[in-house]
């Protein structure tokens, strides 16, 4: 069983213009007998979870899926040959027969690396046919980074042409699929894994998750 969260801390990195991350003591273990954290976060923060409402007006919010819906058969696509700023193109999500009977597709860029710095703005992000196919073939999707989408640059504007900024959260969240962002650690698993990122009981837009990868029985031996 691997990690594959980045863990919650003040200052932690956030999406541009989300709200920023405050773990502070409420309660102390001098003062009071015990500890008590206070945490301000927003809903999506850190390793999470997308909810189709986060970019569709009349999308699904996270309490309408199940909790088996956060466990997820998944295929790794390696996508570290990529540079900055550079699409995921169409071809790179797994065939029906390479797939198999996978319901989720993880694209490790290794740009976890580069967590709490500049750079991780600059992650390779999913063309939107890419999108589309995934949406298509209701897999959901998991990305080492910010989004399945450009990121707006540290300084600078952000220059993608005539695309939608959104345009692969609206492939994937107007098809109804889930999308984990900012995972970690993908490096750590094999080509398919079982997924467990469940969110915390908001039921809203997004939310943090726990995110786990566990290996099949055989791959372990």
């Amino acid at each position: 069983m691997q990690d594959l969260t980045h863990p919650v801390e003040s200052g932690m990195p956030v999406y541009p213009g989300d709200p920023e991350v405050t773990v502070e003591a409420a309660d102390t273990f001098e003062a009071d007998g015990c500890r008590v954290s206070h945490l301000s976060i927003g809903s999506h923060a850190g390793t999470h979870v997308d909810a189709p409402a986060h970019t569709e007006a009349e999308g699904n919010t996270l309490a309408d899926y199940p909790v088996s819906a956060f466990v997820r058969d998944a295929a790794v696509v390696d996508c570290t040959d990529l540079d900055a700023r550079e699409p995921i193109p169409a071809d790179r999500v797994p065939s029906g027969e390479r797939a198999g009977d996978a319901d989720c597709i993880l694209f490790r860029t290794g740009w976890d690396r580069y967590w709490g710095s500049d750079r991780y703005r600059d992650h390779p992000y999913l063309s939107v046919e890419a999108a589309e196919r995934c949406g298509q073939r209701n897999l959901a999707v998991g990305i080492d980074a910010f989004s399945p989408d450009p990121t707006p640059p540290a300084e600078g504007s952000l220059s993608i042409g005539d695309r939608d900024p959104f345009g692969a959260h609206h492939a994937l969240l107007g098809a109804g699929v889930l999308v984990f962002e900012n995972l970690a650690n993908l490096d750590s698993v094999p080509e398919r894994v079982e997924l467990r990122a469940q969110p915390i009981a908001f039921g809203g837009d997004g939310a943090p998750v726990r995110a786990v990868g566990v290996e099949a029985a055989a791959d372990r031996e």
